[in-house]
């Protein structure tokens, strides 16, 4: 078939695929914000002196990054209710998504943590600081800054995710595009401009996060 852009309809679906674009932006957001709470949490479990809890962790993490994204979101949507865990198409897919990269979050908190100078962890032992204290004041705040570059590139990776939601019926980008599609008969436009939209907003972002990773290695004297 020839090429046939309709520039009518193409005006006429934007603003429906804009407001998806809202919806997208915040998936990803929630997401994002859930993994990175959860995987600091995982990547701490895992410097327990415990070997059974720090065992167990590692397995959970080994897990959860060696199944499908989509896999999950299917689980937490459709076999939760069956324990029990009833959860609308939203909140089961930032769990999932959130769950989902929060094991590869840890693993980038995990690389962090081991960047620290061993003669940081020997003066909280010295000062006999807890270990609380020890994380939140000394080594997390060095710690961060090396994983900079990780948890953006995940940032990133989120947002291009959330399109497996439509598989569970969130209105994100990909969902409002079927939908146009089928209700129209006509997919170049509306696949089109969601190509255009996910390059618009991640292009962007990843250039905004390197600038950002240089003004804090700038700022802590970090090459």
């Amino acid at each position: 078939m020839p090429f046939n852009w309709n520039w009518a309809f193409t005006w006429e679906i934007l603003p429906k695929l804009l407001h998806a674009a809202l919806n997208t932006l915040l998936a990803a957001g929630l997401g994002y914000a859930i993994a990175v709470v959860l995987g600091l949490i995982l990547a701490l479990a895992q410097r327990t002196p415990s070997r059974a809890v720090t065992f167990v962790i590692r397995e959970f993490v080994e897990f959860i990054r060696s199944t499908p994204l989509i896999l999950q979101i299917f689980f937490v949507y459709y076999v939760g209710p069956q324990f029990g865990l009833r959860l609308g198409p939203w909140t089961a897919g930032m769990i999932a998504i959130g769950l989902h990269y929060s094991a590869y979050l840890s693993e980038v908190y995990r690389g962090g943590l081991q960047a620290v100078p061993k003669g940081q962890w020997e003066a909280c032992t010295a000062l006999n600081l807890s270990p609380a204290k020890t994380y939140w004041r000394i080594i997390i705040p060095q710690a961060i800054p090396s994983a900079l570059a990780g948890m953006g590139n995940y940032l990133v990776g989120i947002f291009k995710d959330t399109p497996m939601l439509s598989v569970i019926g969130v209105a994100e980008l990909m969902h409002t595009a079927n939908a146009i599609g089928s209700s129209s008969y006509r997919y170049l436009e509306p696949y089109t401009l969601v190509g255009i939209i996910f390059l618009a907003i991640s292009l962007p972002t990843a250039a905004l996060i390197r600038i950002f990773e240089g003004y804090v290695r700038r700022k802590l004297g970090l090459k």
